[in-house]
């Protein structure tokens, strides 16, 4: 299985080269791997339909449990096989729309790429390998979406997209580590078995919701759908695969793959449900307003999504069944539609439906494919959407919600919601087809003429296959919709589907919403006007708030920069200093009970002598106004330390104290002369200010010591450097061998960083007079003199 993920890519790095071999017939030839993969898995159908599941695992990342797993069941198998199965349309399909295009190879290889991080992240087993995969389709898609690189509008719209999902994905990364954090498992096919210790975790909320922002972002939902209708930059072909049939379906499948673990609760049910209704009603409602071919089933895609986020959120059977097999209707009709949309783009020049009509007449095998998956998405018999669309009033109406005071009119409500969004979807259905194809033939920017067999099949061969799949709805309710509705839905289930079930009110509800759609388009022209009229999002959306926040991030920056990157070095000390305050004290404050059992009984005289020097050699140090004054007094507290150290049982850091503070007395004594007398160099706010930080550091490390020497004396690591010093490294010293050889990099690091700093002194005495601090760093514009030279010479 690990194969066929990988086999994407690695066509991917010889497409080009295959490019410009075989020109105009590459993409017949690359379609050959997508076609592979479909059969490959396709053979799968009826071991997966028995109920069987086929897994592999491959090692990867042993200390933290993550592998490189992989599973085939039901959901899984129904997406890949809507992957690979369109994908191989598409393949041909983008030969034929961008024949001549001189960076067609570079296309090839972003698309393979895209569909193999698509298989990815559809059989990844492992929280971990599906985020990869997950981030993996972002990139491609905006290599994808930016692939107009020349225009403007191509690389604003993919930047749009990338920060967008790729943004969500981090927050899905979150979500997927605070998940294996309660459930105990990387592995999401045992998450399941962890349902119950997961939603009873104080981590259950925020999983949820870091989760479904990444399902939400990816899959266009409110208040993320503003990136789609601009990823309609793309070429055709990227619309038709991306935007219809595969990476907007990942935060679905997402969804529908933890629903099992993380559904079936109140929270789900609110937070789901409400996202899919605000965004399949929004959808509807611009999808209306468009004149646009690619901007119409661009906002008609997203209601379709926002109904299927909609369908998920209630866990019910009926509404996983029904969410299950519209998923495979809407990739069916959606992308034959899109290609449509590029074919009559391709030969006419424009995608105005005011500027087209007539079409049928030069491009017939189009008109078909149009006609075909226009009668799927209104729901129309036989087709497979109108098995689907009956399906989702039957979820309506039975599902039940679990606060009281709405069991009467919820299902009503929720129906009502579902047949004006499904009235909008016949009306756009009937704006796609009838528009550009009905009537006379109109004047276009390129004369109309028939469209190659690459431009036709893919939308012919989807509507065919609706059309069958209709007839003979028994195939995907045993084999496809089945399977994966009782992986999604956690028990077994038993779906029969067909396209009689007699006067049912689903029945009546189909025939008032194909009725209301047909109106809708009729009044089209009297119902844009007032669309228009309310139109929020012109003046206040996220669409905006995206595009204000990116222009502010500049300023933001610039900011930001002269906030914590002044070039003072004391207020980079002064972050550092005040970040470890607040968050170690935060720590101490909140997780750790403080001693009270604290006493100086056994302080001996001589052992508070020293800290007592100490003490008076920083204060020397803080109020003296001469330099070798100073270098004294920090003499004085590094001997003090090291008496500590003598004191207490550490030769070997008195030793090394004692030759540190000797020589940095001497170094000091040595480059006196070259220094400039002491100068104030802050204001006494500043010193006050410097003042209580220090204070602040120094109370949380002396409370942070007594909490640490209050703590059980267990030290494992003693006893294990005792046996291994001489076992393994052949030293009798132990802190040698530790500093050598257990900690040898730490020890090259502080090397290195005293070479460093031996060039920095070496710099320092090297300077001549007068060169020395000319850009000096002062709060005060005209610096102080506190000393004078006489003091130095002396």
């Amino acid at each position: 299985m690990l194969l066929a993920v990988l086999s994407g890519f690695i066509l991917a790095l010889f497409a080009p080269s295959i490019h410009r071999a075989t020109r105009e017939y590459t993409g017949w030839l690359l379609a050959l791997l997508p076609a592979a993969l479909f059969l490959y898995f396709a053979g799968y159908i009826q071991t997966i339909a028995d109920g069987e599941v086929v897994s592999s695992s491959i090692s990867w990342v042993n200390l933290l449990d993550v592998r490189l797993d992989f599973m085939l069941d039901g959901l899984s198998l129904l997406m890949v096989l809507i992957i690979t199965g369109v994908g191989t349309l598409i393949v041909i399909y983008a030969g034929g729309y961008l024949k001549g295009d001189a960076l067609i190879g570079r296309f090839y290889a972003y698309l393979l790429s895209f569909m193999a991080a698509m298989v990815g992240v559809v059989l990844s087993d492992n929280l971990i390998t599906l985020f990869i995969f997950w981030e993996l389709t972002s990139i491609t898609s905006y290599l994808l979406i930016g692939y107009k690189h020349n225009y403007d509008d191509s690389r604003a719209a993919a930047l749009k997209a990338l920060v967008t999902t790729g943004a969500g994905g981090l927050a899905m990364l979150a979500g997927f580590i605070l998940l294996a954090v309660a459930s105990g498992t990387w592995r999401i096919s045992s998450l399941d078995t962890h349902a119950q210790l997961i939603q009873q975790s104080d981590l259950y909320l925020p999983i949820l919701i870091l989760v479904c922002i990444g399902a939400f972002t990816k899959s266009a939902q409110f208040p993320f759908h503003y990136w789609l209708p601009g990823a309609m930059a793309a070429p055709t072909p990227v619309s038709a695969y991306l935007h219809s049939a595969t990476m907007v379906k990942a935060g679905v499948y997402l969804l529908a793959r933890m629903s099992p673990s993380l559904g079936h609760t109140d929270e789900w049910t609110l937070i789901v449900t409400s996202v899919g209704v605000i965004t399949m009603l929004m959808g509807g409602y611009l999808s209306l307003k468009q004149y646009d071919l690619k901007r119409i089933l661009a906002y008609s895609t997203i209601s379709s999504l926002g109904m299927l986020i909609m369908l998920l959120g209630w866990n019910t059977k009926v509404a996983i069944e029904a969410a299950m097999l519209f998923l495979l209707v809407h990739s069916l009709y959606k992308g034959a539609l899109f290609m449509v949309a590029g074919a009559i783009d391709h030969e006419t020049g424009t995608r105005d439906i005011e500027g087209l009509g007539g079409l049928w007449r030069v491009m017939p095998m189009v008109a078909i494919g149009t006609l075909l998956a226009a009668l799927s998405m209104s729901g129309i018999p036989p087709l497979l959407g109108f098995i689907g669309k009956e399906l989702i009033y039957e979820a309506t109406l039975e599902y039940e919600f679990d606060v009281e005071f709405v069991l009467t009119f919820l299902p009503a409500l929720l129906t009502f919601l579902a047949v004006i969004a499904n009235m909008a979807a016949i009306a756009v259905a009937c704006m796609v087809t009838i528009q550009p194809f009905a009537g006379k033939l109109k004047d276009t920017p390129k004369h109309p003429h028939r469209a190659p067999i690459a431009l036709w099949l893919g939308a012919v061969l989807l509507g065919i296959v609706a059309l069958a799949l209709g007839l003979f709805a028994q195939i995907p309710s045993k084999y496809l919709v089945g399977p994966a509705a009782e992986v999604v839905y956690g028990n077994d289930l038993t779906l029969k589907l067909s396209l009689w079930h007699g006067v049912t009110p689903m029945l009546i509800l189909s025939i008032i919403t194909i009725a209301g759609g047909v109106m809708i388009f009729w009044q089209r022209y009297n119902i844009r006007p007032i669309l228009n009229y309310f139109d929020p999002g012109a003046y206040i959306g996220p669409d905006l708030l995206f595009v204000n926040g990116i222009d502010a991030l500049p300023s933001s920056a610039k900011r930001f920069t002269l906030i914590f990157q002044s070039g003072k070095l004391r207020y980079y000390v002064s972050i550092i200093v005040l970040t470890l305050i607040f968050l170690v004290g935060y720590v101490i404050i909140a997780r750790v009970e403080l001693p009270t059992d604290l006493t100086i009984e056994d302080v001996r005289f001589y052992e508070l002598i020293i800290p007592v020097v100490i003490l008076i050699g920083v204060t020397f140090v803080l109020f003296s106004r001469s330099l070798l004054f100073t270098v004294a007094a920090l003499g004085v507290i590094g001997y003090g330390e090291s008496m500590i150290f003598v004191l207490y049982g550490a030769p070997d850091l008195a030793m090394t104290q004692f030759a540190i503070e000797t020589l940095t007395v001497i170094l000091f004594v040595l480059v006196l002369y070259k220094l400039p007398p002491l100068v104030t160099f802050s204001t006494r706010r500043a010193r006050y200010r410097d003042g209580i930080i220090a204070i602040a550091a120094g109370a949380m490390i002396t409370t942070l010591i007594l909490v640490i020497t209050a703590l059980p004396k267990e030290a494992p690591l003693t006893e294990f450097f005792a046996g291994a010093s001489y076992d393994e490294a052949q030293g009798r010293n132990i802190v040698n061998v530790i500093l050598v050889d257990f900690r040898g990099f730490d020890t090259l690091g502080e090397i290195i960083v005293l070479g460093v700093a031996a060039l920095g002194v070496y710099a320092l005495l090297k300077l001549r007079p007068g060169e020395f601090s000319k850009t000096a760093d002062i709060d005060d514009p005209e610096p102080v003199i506190k000393d004078d030279r006489s003091a130095v010479e002396e």
